[in-house]
């Protein structure tokens, strides 16, 4: 599978941006996709996670309330919607998955992940 994200860019404080995690030569349907992003000098951290179902959901604390996580099985597409965004939310966003988890449970298994896109570049300033 060949994971593309996109969306990304520059916006000021408490703004909204859209990812989305296209996928091509496999289909997402059924298993678990993350989210993970990586801010400049500090170590990947994850983000979010959807599972095979809908309710099947993950968000770190620090975007719970803010982020969500859906995904469109007809386009093979996962979304990050991200609302109120903070300056602490600029980051590299990289979603994955490894085509066999159906779900998310802690999203500890984000690091391990087979399939990977390139990040999309996250930045938030006035």
């Amino acid at each position: 599978v060949q994971l593309q994200a996109s969306g990304g860019g520059l916006v000021q404080p408490g703004g909204s941006l859209r990812l989305s995690c296209a996928a091509s030569g496999s289909t997402l349907d059924g298993y678990a996709v993350g989210w993970f992003r990586q801010a400049p000098g500090k170590e990947q951290e994850r983000v979010s996670c959807i599972g095979s179902s809908d309710d099947n959901v993950y968000y770190t604390d620090s975007v719970k309330g803010r982020f969500t996580v859906s995904r469109d099985t007809a386009k093979n597409t996962v979304y990050l919607q991200m609302n109120n965004l903070k300056p602490e939310d600029t980051a590299v966003y990289t979603c994955g998955t490894d085509l066999f988890r159906r779900y998310c449970a802690g999203f500890e298994w984000y690091d391990g992940m087979n399939y990977r896109g390139e990040g999309t570049l996250v930045t938030v300033s006035s």
